[in-house]
């Protein structure tokens, strides 16, 4: 995957805005203003997503390029390196689930914008 099809994805998922927040490398996915994802522009080497805990230690044992999320509560978040070893489908589906845990965090009348 690279850089203009993870963007393009994360922001076809419904109420996603992008932003800087933390400096001009850091591009930022949010929903209703809470983060699911986050990457380096420029060098787009790595994602961070959040994932359920238990799901989280079960990627992480299977497969090398998903670790502890960098900068990120190590329970929650994964940084999943973007070294070709992931398939697409896989990381398709890991951005989703770490939108829709975002999501399920929100108080209903938020959740039910988005539907």
């Amino acid at each position: 995957m690279d850089i203009e099809t993870y963007r393009n994805y994360c922001l076809s998922l419904k109420g996603v805005t992008e932003s800087f927040p933390f400096d001009e490398n850091t591009l930022v996915f949010k929903v209703k203003e809470k983060m699911f994802s986050a990457t380096d522009v420029d060098r787009f080497r790595s994602i961070n997503l959040k994932c359920d805990p238990e799901r989280a230690i079960e990627l992480r044992e299977k497969w090398p390029a998903v670790t502890p999320g960098y900068h990120m509560n190590k329970r929650h978040w994964n940084t999943i390196e973007m070294d070709d070893t992931i398939p697409d489908s896989l990381l398709y589906q890991l951005i989703k689930d770490s939108y829709d845990l975002v999501i399920a965090g929100l108080p209903r009348k938020e959740q039910q914008d988005l539907l």
